[in-house]
């Protein structure tokens, strides 16, 4: 049952996955299995607590965005969870995933990655 994809629909900037279109705003369609999705929901929760630790860390003057380890982390789990997107994606997710620039190599090498 695992291997079979289904369809979700994903909220980038919420980092929520529905099952159904209708179960909340979404930006991207996918087509992915369970095992997935797990990995996505794994890359989202890792980002949700960056963002807290962020958010407090943000409040001491002196310690500087770049110096700070987790924030590098942050930004390699966007591109992997994007360059998921890409791979797992319709037509639609893909070409605005191109459009926003984010991944530094070109779509055709994309395509054929696998996860």
């Amino acid at each position: 049952m695992d291997g079979q994809k289904q369809s979700y629909y994903i909220n980038i900037q919420s980092n929520e996955i529905f099952r159904g279109p209708y179960e909340g705003e979404w930006s991207f369609k996918i087509e992915a299995t369970e095992s997935q999705i797990h990995v996505l929901e794994r890359l989202f929760d890792k980002n949700d607590e960056t963002d807290w630790e962020s958010y407090f860390r943000s409040h001491i003057p002196y310690l500087e965005y770049h110096h700070q380890p987790q924030n590098r982390e942050y930004d390699q789990r966007i591109l992997l969870i994007y360059t998921m997107l890409f791979y797992l994606g319709d037509e639609k997710a893909r070409a605005h995933i191109i459009k926003m620039g984010i991944l530094k190599e070109d779509s055709a090498t994309i395509q054929h990655k696998s996860f």
